[in-house]
Formats: structure tokens, sequence, C-alpha cells
């Protein structure tokens, strides 16, 4: 079984079984496992980030994450009927491949693959907010917190899958318990017209603080919420990362559906919890819209410094949560991309006893790593402060959106040029709900590429885009290999779709 050399301007090398032999993964994960993976690998959005939405006033932020809260809805449940029908560890890739074709595959891997690569840039950067803000620690040296996070996550990630799983369980359910213990205790400190509507309009038209709070609800009107949505993404960023558990679940086709949406109600819940709670108490709005750990700002208006610092010890296991999550999700989707060919074959190489993608774990951590010391340097260890954090999440985001746009139209083609492939679960929301991620994302988009302030990251991140497409077409789309992922597009669900 071959597809003709020059079809779609690719072609495939012949491969051994040995190939395969050395890539291979070990089944682990069930329904609880992939709920904790999904929650896990999202939950520091609560902790940090989404507050920078904060800046264009509560009502913006609100709004924005019902846009967005839509959008993921439409999202999650189309890839909950795309992973068990295609269930291989390619997620994104997976379905684009056989709905678009290998240049559809690849455009969408690589977008998948800078949101991921990205993403634990940003939870390291608000972990080493947290730690430097609780030890009183001189900015100067957050890169070496940067440095012990991925020295460490690292590490339990290459030492097999059960020890990943197991570690994302136990920090999920205490991230979720750490939420559920502010939420409590903030109740009684909650003045939401004289915190959380703490925004209006100063004399010269800018955005400016109400110390008496009762500001509008919307003080940057359209543009407002428009700009809120970037940081509202980050309440639900990398819930789409479960497919690439495929190969690892004991049974994709009934477990996959159910972790997904367990998975994003949580999410739902909890993003309008902290929403909520840590903006109407204070410093509120006005105070948190810059802060790099907003939860503690919360605690230490609760319980003062000294407990809320003993507090937001727990509460960086929200941030390490997500850390090891999405290590996990940028070790298989560049593990599955390699392992097809797309990115070079050596990068798809699994440990022998551990069975654990090593090489792509290890290089994805540079490249993240790596990303964060430009920006830093770009910006400087003083000025660059909060500036860093919401620049990473806007690179992040923006291939996030690119990725969500790519899966939303592979779900419509596959639901209308493959009708015959065995769907175990099909979305209630069907192509309308594909439709409305589409334009959402979009939309994001056309406001993250207009906005000043962060339109020149997101154009550098435009420029990686080009030349991994560029590298694509001169080398390598002519050393694919018939990956399971590939397999079943060429076959349109004849082969490759086994457990």
């Amino acid at each position: 079984m071959s597809e003709t050399k020059g079809m779609h301007g690719v072609s495939y090398k012949a491969v051994d079984g040995t190939y395969f032999e050395r890539r291979g993964l070990r089944r682990y994960a069930g329904v609880f496992s992939l709920w904790a993976l999904g929650v896990g690998a999202v939950i520091s959005g609560d902790f940090s980030g989404w507050n920078f939405g904060l800046g264009f006033g509560w009502g913006s932020m609100l709004l924005a994450t019902v846009i967005i809260g839509v959008m993921y809805l439409g999202l999650t449940y189309s890839i909950a009927e795309m992973s068990p029908a295609l269930p291989h560890t390619g997620g994104a890739y997976s379905f684009a491949r056989s709905a678009m074709g290998p240049w559809g595959g690849f455009v969408t891997g690589v977008a998948e693959n800078i949101e991921y690569i990205l993403t634990p840039a940003v939870i390291v950067f608000f972990i080493g907010s947290y730690v430097g803000a609780i030890l009183g620690t001189d900015a100067a040296i957050q890169p070496l917190y940067w440095v012990i996070g991925y020295l460490v996550f690292l590490g339990l990630n290459l030492f097999g899958v059960e020890l990943s799983f197991r570690v994302t369980v136990v920090v999920t359910v205490v991230a979720l318990a750490v939420l559920a213990i502010f939420f409590v205790s903030a109740l009684p400190h909650v003045d939401f017209q004289r915190w959380a509507m703490n925004i209006g309009v100063g004399p010269d038209g800018a955005l400016a603080e109400l110390p008496g709070g009762g500001g509008p609800w919307f003080p940057d009107g359209v543009h407002g919420v428009l700009g809120a949505l970037p940081f509202a993404v980050w309440l639900f960023l990398a819930i789409e990362q479960l497919p690439l558990a495929a190969e690892e679940a004991v049974d994709p086709r009934r477990d996959m559906p159910k972790g997904i949406m367990l998975g994003i109600f949580t999410l739902i819940l909890t993003a309008f919890g902290v929403l909520f709670f840590n903006a109407a108490i204070g410093p509120g709005s006005w105070g948190l819209r810059a802060s790099g750990e907003p939860l503690l700002d919360g605690f230490r208006t609760i319980y003062g410094t000294d407990i809320a610092n003993l507090l937001a010890l727990a509460a960086i296991l929200g941030l390490i949560a997500s850390f090891h999550a999405i290590m996990y999700a940028f070790g298989r989707q560049i593990y599955s991309l390699s392992r097809a060919g797309y990115l070079p074959q050596g990068l798809s190489l699994t440990h022998g006893r551990h069975k654990t993608p090593y090489v792509a774990l290890i290089a994805g951590s540079l490249a993240g790593f790596g990303v964060m010391i430009v920006i830093w340097l770009a910006y400087g260890a003083e000025t660059g402060g909060s500036l860093i954090g919401a620049t990473l999440l806007n690179m992040a985001v923006f291939g996030a959106m690119l990725s969500y746009i790519y899966q939303a139209v592979s779900f419509i083609l596959l639901r209308t040029n493959m009708p015959h492939i065995q769907r175990p679960y099909r979305s209630p929301f069907g192509i309308p709900g594909a439709v409305a991620t589409i334009v959402i994302g979009l939309v994001t988009i056309y406001f993250q590429v207009t906005d000043p302030s962060f339109r020149e990251p997101v154009i550098a991140v435009a420029v990686y885009y080009a030349i991994m497409i560029v590298y694509f077409a001169i080398r390598g789309r002519h050393h694919l290999v018939l990956s399971p992922e590939e397999e079943f597009a060429i076959t349109k669900g004849a082969s490759g779709s086994g457990h």
C-alpha cells in the first residue's frame, strides 16, 4: 500500500519493522486520567494570564469569556467526534491530514506545535512570577526558575507514561481544591461594584482606576471586548490536546469523548468562578490587570501576606499541573509529526524501557526556553515584567487559533467527504458548531494582528510559520512515512484505524 509519488506533491520512504519498534508508546490512560490531563493542561489559566483581560474592563472580559466559551464548545464537541474516529496520537495533524491531505496536515501540525511549544513557556514564566513574589527575589534571577522548572518536569515526563499521568492526576486535583478554597474564602469579602467595576474612562480618554468602583461594564466599548478575547482563551487553551494521548489510552473510542467533555465543562465552571471571585475582592480589576500572580493577590486580601504566601505555594501546583501536562502534549505532538516524516525522523525515537518520546521532549523544552530567553533579552529583566508574559501568551494564542480553525475545517470536510467512517460519538452541534469556531477564531486573530501592543511578536510567529512551510516544500514532503495517520488518510479509513 503506497501513495504514488507526486500525488499531493509528496513521496513516501520505505521503512522496516524496526522503525516503529523504536517508536512505540504504552497504553495506560482511562477516562479519569484523560479528564485530569485535559483539565490539568488548562488549569494554570485560572491562576495567571487571564487577568490581563481585566485591563479592558470586567464586563469586557466577561463577554469575551462567553464568546470564547462558545468557540471551545464548538471545538471540543468536534474533536470529541473526530478523536475516536481517528484514534491516533497525531491529534490535530491527524484530523487535517485525513481531511485536507499532507499539506493540510503539515500546516495544522505546525500551528499546534507553535501553541504547545510556547504555552509551557508562558506557564513557567508565571511559575517564576509566583515563586519570585513569595520569596521576594530579584527579577533578574527569573531565568533560573525557568531552568529549574524545565529540568524537573522534563525528568518526570521522561520516566514513563504511568508516572506522567499519576503526577498529572495529583496536581490537577490539588489545583482544583485550591480554587475551591479560594472561592469559598473570597465569598465574605465580595464587593462586586467596588472592586470588579473599578475601571472607567479618565479625563484624557484613557482607561483609569475608579477608587470607589461603580464603573461601566464596557469602558472601552467593542474594542475592549475584542482586546480581551486572547486572554479569555487562556481560561480554556490546551483542552484540545487530549487526542494526542489516543495511542496511550486504554480504549480511545470509548474514553476520549468522555474525557474531553468532562474536561471542558469542569473548565467552564472554574473559568467563571475565578473571573467573578478574583476580581470581586481587592485589589479588583484595576489592581489585577497587570499582575503575574492574581490568585496570590486575592489570597493576600483574604488572609494577609504570610498565610497567603503559604497558600500560594499550593496555588503554584495549578501552574505545575499545566506545565507538566503540556510538556506531555508537545512531546507527543512532535513525536507524531516526526514519526510520519513531517519533521526530522530522529525526533520520534522513544526510550527503550520507558517508551517515552525523549528526543521530542528534550527538543521541545530547548525550543520553548530559547524563545523565553530571546523575549527576556528583548524586553529586559526590569522593564519586561508582565509584558513578557502577555507577549508569550499572545504568541501561543495565535498558534492555537490557527490550529482551531484548521481543526474545525477538518471536521466539516470529514463530515462531508468521509461520511462512511465509524463515528462512535457524534457532535450535537455538528457543522454549525465548527463554523462558530472558525468565525470566532478569525476574529481573535484579526485583533491580534491589528493590536500594536502585540503585533510584532505575532508577526514573528507568522514568519517562523512561513519558514516551516518552506522547509516542508523543500525537504519534508519528500521524506514521509506510512505512519498510522498516513495509512488511515490514504485508504480513506480502511487502514491505520486500529487501537
